[in-house]
């Protein structure tokens, strides 16, 4: 047995990816205080019997504020440019406690699924206000208790071609915006719309997470321009591009380049499944292109990804539970990935997006918070593999939910 030390909590028998056999997890004050075999302490103790415990799933790209909006659209909507002008019409008439309430629905299945840390992106424009800002600071408020919640304001419709959206994305970064993203595509003069938002980046010392290159066209982009901006300011590590789809379309020696290129500027790379699948190729007949970049290849040659949710039960994509396992398992399935790359993908949604959101106290360590979840599988690979429950979650080390197995009732012999 290991030295005594005073915890509030052991896990025993845990499964961890970094030890090859289980570990007992101490925790003290709400953190890790100690990890390895047999710790000795008489505290309250949970055995979980050899299964998987992360430190929990972090989802680097999400719309909380335009959510489950699926029976209010009507009809269907095909394509990129149509998703967005049906959620213009709606969020005119959006208020603090609709955005709220479709909010809340998300987060508490992102809970019980085994999200400890979110980014959301929270449109700012002359249609919605701020409306949407105020309902998401009291959603970040509000499920503290269960996960950490990290505002990206950004211009769905555009920034220098929509009067009053500058002066509004400033008003939600004084009050506590925490990351900046943009829609260049979305804009009549691009760069210039990059280079509003860098500006506003480095003016408020935040990260930027941009929406960027959404279609199957690689005959132009604005990846380079991002690039060239964000080593001109010295912003390596400090930014991300969503959706990325262009980057699909590329052959293996112009991806090979582009890769070298946000490797060599630290830029990182969002792929969102459920909503690039579902958009992307929708004009083709047959042999429909899949839209999809794929992230841990991108990985293998120096950039750091994450794979996340993006939308919810709304026109960009009429699926989705807020499930990052189930998301990476969607991601590993379309890209085709072996069995030896399955614990590539699983970084996808743990390390490698907490690297993305620089979030220094991360992981399974001693003096990390103790966010924890427990899965009913064994193994990093068999994670992807299974799609295990999440059996269940801890904050700060205190238990925020539980999943209870399913019971067989056999017949009576």
């Amino acid at each position: 047995m290991t030295a005594k030390t005073a915890f509030d909590l052991i896990f025993r028998n845990a499964k961890t990816r970094a030890a090859a056999t289980p570990v007992d997890i101490g925790v003290a004050g709400g953190r890790i205080a100690a990890i390895g075999p047999r710790l000795a302490c008489d505290t309250a103790e949970i055995d979980v019997g050899g299964r998987l415990v992360l430190p929990g799933f972090v989802d680097t790209h999400i719309h909380l504020d335009k959510a489950c909006l699926l029976g209010r659209c009507g009809h269907n909507h095909g394509s990129v440019g149509e998703a967005i002008a049906a959620v213009a019409a709606m969020k005119r008439n959006f208020t603090v406690e609709d955005v709220y309430a479709r909010g809340a629905r998300v987060i508490e299945r992102a809970i019980v699924h085994g999200t400890t840390r979110m980014r959301t992106h929270v449109e700012i424009d002359p249609r919605i206000g701020l409306r949407g800002f105020e309902a998401v600071k009291a959603l970040k408020r509000d499920y503290a208790w269960a996960i950490d919640l990290s505002i990206c304001v950004f211009p769905q419709e555009g920034l220098t071609n929509d009067p009053g959206a500058e002066e509004l994305l400033i008003a939600a970064l004084r009050d506590g915006g925490e990351a900046i993203g943009g829609c260049p595509y979305m804009d009549t003069d691009p760069n210039a719309h990059l280079e509003k938002v860098f500006d506003l980046a480095q003016q408020f010392d935040i990260d930027v997470d941009l929406h960027l290159d959404f279609d199957l066209d690689p005959s132009w982009w604005h990846l380079e321009e991002v690039c060239r901006q964000t080593e001109r300011r010295n912003y390596q590590g400090r930014v991300a591009i969503g959706h990325a789809t262009k980057l699909s379309a590329l052959p293996p020696d112009r991806l090979k380049a582009a890769a070298a290129r946000l490797a060599k500027s630290g830029v990182a790379v969002t792929v969102l499944p459920a909503t690039d699948l579902y958009l992307m190729g929708r004009d083709a007949a047959h042999n429909v292109p899949r839209g999809l970049t794929v992230a841990h290849k991108l990985v293998e040659d120096g950039v750091v990804c994450s794979v996340a949710t993006n939308n919810v039960l709304n026109p960009f994509t009429p699926f989705g539970d807020a499930s990052l396992l189930r998301m990476a398992n969607f991601y590993a399935n379309v890209a085709h990935a072996g069995i030896s790359e399955f614990d590539a993908c699983l970084d996808l949604v743990t390390e490698l997006p907490a690297r993305l959101m620089n979030l220094r106290n991360y992981g399974i360590a001693p003096g990390n918070p103790a966010d924890l979840i427990v899965l009913d599988t064994d193994s990093g690979t068999n994670a992807i593999a299974e799609l295990p429950d999440v059996l269940m979650g801890f904050k700060n080390g205190r238990q925020v939910f539980e999943r209870r197995k399913a019971t067989l009732f056999r017949p009576e012999a």
